[in-house]
């Protein structure tokens, strides 16, 4: 349910809007997700004036629980819907509104949470998408089949997303991590996340092994195991490798300090002569093989274990006033995708979809592109194809592949 006031330009002036969520017979984790719904309301937008409200409602159904994106995605549609609501009352394209309501960079740039967006690309990743993709020409052939065309109808659509990085709960934004050298130079390592398929176990491994400068095949890493990482947080909101991998990078720093000062005195070089290279360290002029300095450590009775730590700086979250500093920063993208549907039978195409993400210093590009890919795959399974649905006894009737549709490969 909302309320939006805009001006003649299409610049949002106020937002009054409420989320409610079928939560089911229990709570569950209901209350953050619809939280986090409001704070990706805003999506990549300035709202002057907002008041947003959250409603987990009690439904005589089955108890729902988090689920990707854990309410982000549902804040977000609410925003965009908003923009194309607009679009479609001036008669203007809805790219021409989302750009007049991006958050500023030197102003216009709080969010509803008080938070200031400090890091803001998304003016510069939209242009770029905007020319890559080739909307605007694309867009024109798309209207231009539509008035000829009166069964199969097309869409396009170029959407912007602001993603707020950390838990909201603060103390979740806390890891641990257990690094052992050996005195072979090999290492092994223990963190306090879950491997679930994502791609962490080999981010957190690349961070410790640039660390160490070794190879990476010189790293052995093990499942999770609360008896050598305790007090472990979920691997969620988008945070697991932030975490860990610097938890691990923390007990890597430990462990390089103590070999550094042991280089400099059995070698007789000054402290400040003492630097890594990768594959081992050089202490004067002469280069020691990490391997011949772990075994060295070992010898003259340097501790080679160290216990990593990372707590998330300069974040903060106080509910009951709906202000803080509850994300690290944000991550930025957008999509164009081009649809084509049949009017009369609803079967659609996706005719192409161009994505572009600002994922930094990619610490490893396949995953990454990957984990975009998928992330836009699995979008669009949640809003076309894929419903739980259970019959008047409580049966749940889409239980396999050959009634809960996901995409297959043919569909994109």
């Amino acid at each position: 349910d909302y309320e939006v006031g805009f001006n003649s330009d299409g610049r949002i002036q106020a937002v009054d809007a409420t989320f409610a969520a079928r939560s089911g017979y229990s709570a569950d984790l209901s209350g953050p997700v619809t939280d986090r719904a409001l704070f990706h309301a805003d999506n990549a937008y300035w709202f002057p004036a907002v008041r947003l409200v959250s409603r987990p409602l009690f439904t005589n159904t089955v108890s729902n629980t988090a689920f990707r994106g854990f309410g982000g995605p549902q804040g977000l549609i609410g925003g965009e819907r908003w923009i194309e609501e607009i679009a479609y009352a001036l008669g203007k394209d809805p790219l021409e509104i989302r750009r007049a309501n991006f958050y500023g960079t030197d102003s216009n740039n709080v969010t509803p949470y008080h938070q200031t967006v400090e890091d803001n690309v998304i003016h510069r990743i939209v242009d770029e998408l905007e020319t890559s993709s080739d909307y605007q020409a694309r867009r024109q052939a798309v209207l231009a089949f539509n008035e000829k065309s009166s069964v199969l109808k097309k869409g396009i659509a170029l959407s912007p997303v602001k993603f707020g990085i950390s838990f909201t709960a603060t103390w979740h934004n806390q890891a641990g991590a257990l690094v052992h050298v050996y005195r072979d130079g090999s290492v092994h390592l223990s963190h306090g996340g879950t491997e679930m398929g994502q791609g962490l176990h080999i981010k957190v491994a690349q961070v410790l092994a640039d660390a160490l400068y070794i190879p990476l095949d010189r790293v052995q890493i093990t499942a999770s195991n609360t008896g050598k990482v305790p007090n472990t947080s979920a691997t969620a909101a988008s945070s697991g490798t932030d975490l860990n991998a610097m938890a691990a990078y923390d007990a890597a720093r430990q462990i390089r300090e103590r070999m550094e000062a042991h280089a400099a005195t059995i070698y007789e070089v000054e402290p400040k002569d003492v630097s890594w290279e990768f594959g081992g360290i050089r202490a004067g002029k002469q280069f020691v093989p990490f391997a011949e300095l772990a075994t060295s450590c070992w010898m003259n009775r340097v501790q080679l274990s160290a216990a990593g730590f990372y707590k998330t700086p300069k974040i903060h979250w106080d509910r009951a006033k709906g202000t803080g500093h509850p994300f690290y920063y944000f991550a930025y993208g957008a999509a164009a995708a081009e649809v084509t549907i049949d009017t009369l039978t609803g079967e659609y195409v996706i005719d192409r979809a161009d994505v572009l993400e600002d994922v930094g210093r990619s610490l490893n590009p396949a995953i990454d592109i990957g984990q975009v890919e998928g992330g836009f795959i699995q979008g669009v399974g949640w809003l076309t194809t894929e419903e739980l649905v259970w019959d008047a006894k409580g049966v749940l009737r889409t239980h396999a592949p050959s009634t809960y549709k996901i995409p297959l490969a043919s569909d994109v």
